[in-house]
């Protein structure tokens, strides 16, 4: 019960998300919890990298090329590209 609520995304759908891996064939709480947080973490580092893009066109928002500013503007996202 802890657990589950330091993640944001509902866990339940990232257990079903990886279940539909047909590679997958069991995925335990922890692993799940675990992969969810991780998610949660590239969101956010890559909505705070892309936010430096929107600001630089004086905006609040962010657009998709933000986004695809980040992805070729940083290393650690070329597997996006």
């Amino acid at each position: 019960p802890g657990a589950a609520r330091l993640a944001r995304l509902p866990l339940a759908r990232v257990k079903a998300l990886v279940k539909a891996d047909p590679d997958v064939t069991l995925a335990s709480q922890e692993a799940v919890f675990v992969l969810a947080r991780a998610t949660e973490l590239f969101v956010e580092t890559i909505a705070k990298d892309a936010y430096v893009y929107a600001q630089q066109g004086k905006r609040k928002t962010l657009q998709r090329k933000d986004l695809d500013n980040a992805i070729e503007a940083i290393d650690e996202f070329a597997f996006l590209e």
